[in-house]
């Protein structure tokens, strides 16, 4: 029998939480793991044991060209530069390479230095959080894909083996997707640790607080999963409630002016997509949120 023909070669830049577990997978996936580069060499030769393969590298150098698929994990604010320099120093080199960055925020515009060398430019977003402490399932992960038709169709072969789900988003458009993610990860512990200092305020300790809540976060979710929005939505503002709505707002005057401002706008926020085809709100939440903003003499 012959062989199996080995997907090719790739290059990891920037191999931090996503790199190293990105790498990981396509390892096991049979690919080879070529330069892995980093800002310096201890976490480059780090970032290697961590994938299992791969030569350390503790700055841009032209062995990353050798590969056939170089993908981009840097942080945001330096994609372009990373692109202008091996656009540089791989020349015509590029011509036929792929070349994918891993930026919710970004399209493949960032990658122009390499495109006008001819390389097929994308990006592929796992829509997960790496937290660093643990490596995330990559099963069943939606991953936004952008860019040239050659460079997706290569994201399309690597979501395909991890498992994991491609859906293509417009160039224009990944500003918003990425607001989307944010909204559900990084703000939403925001949310969960304001609540968890409400909590610790008025007698719980963190631990219990914590114990608390998130059994409430767990079932809420369950029943956005089972039942829909509209479904899962409880609450005072739910149930028309705005004296209670009045009273948990003024009850935030204690803590940082940040806590009723948000609990205000999310209000307003859950009204007008969780309200469904009854009446909103309107008037009445307007109304409540204006008496609780109110300050109590002799504040």
């Amino acid at each position: 029998m012959l062989a199996q023909r080995a997907p090719g070669i790739i290059s990891i830049v920037g191999a931090g939480r996503v790199g190293r577990t990105l790498g990981r997978r396509l390892r096991e996936l049979g690919w080879t793991i070529g330069a892995v580069v980093t800002r310096s060499a201890s976490t480059a030769r780090a970032a290697v044991r961590s994938i299992g393969a791969g030569r350390a590298h503790a700055a841009l150098t032209r062995q990353i060209v050798a590969a056939d698929l170089v993908l981009i994990t840097t942080p945001d604010g330096e994609i372009a530069g990373v692109a202008a320099h091996l656009g540089k120093i791989g020349g015509e080199e590029w011509r036929g390479k792929v070349a994918l960055h891993t930026s919710g925020a970004l399209d493949s515009s960032v990658l122009a230095p390499l495109r006008d060398r001819d390389a097929a430019t994308g990006s592929m977003h796992p829509l997960q959080t790496f937290s660093g402490r643990a490596a995330p399932r990559l099963e069943g992960c939606v991953f936004a894909l952008e860019g040239t038709r050659a460079a997706m169709r290569m994201g399309d072969k690597l979501v395909r083996g991890f498992g994991g789900i491609a859906v293509r988003v417009a160039s224009g458009d990944k500003p918003a997707y990425h607001a989307a993610c944010v909204l559900v990860s990084g703000h939403v512990l925001a949310v969960v640790e304001a609540a968890t200092r409400i909590l610790m305020r008025v007698g719980f300790t963190r631990r219990q607080a914590i114990r608390a809540l998130l059994p409430l976060l767990r079932q809420t979710i369950a029943n956005f999963e089972r039942f829909g929005p509209g479904g899962a939505w409880t609450g005072p503002l739910s149930r028309g409630d705005f004296a209670t709505v009045s009273r948990n707002v003024a009850a935030m005057r204690q803590f940082p002016r940040e806590y009723r401002d948000v609990y205000a706008a999310l209000a307003r926020l859950s009204a007008l997509v969780l309200a469904g085809k009854g009446p909103a709100p309107g008037d009445a939440l307007e109304r409540a949120l204006s008496v609780a903003e109110v300050e109590p003499r002799g504040k």
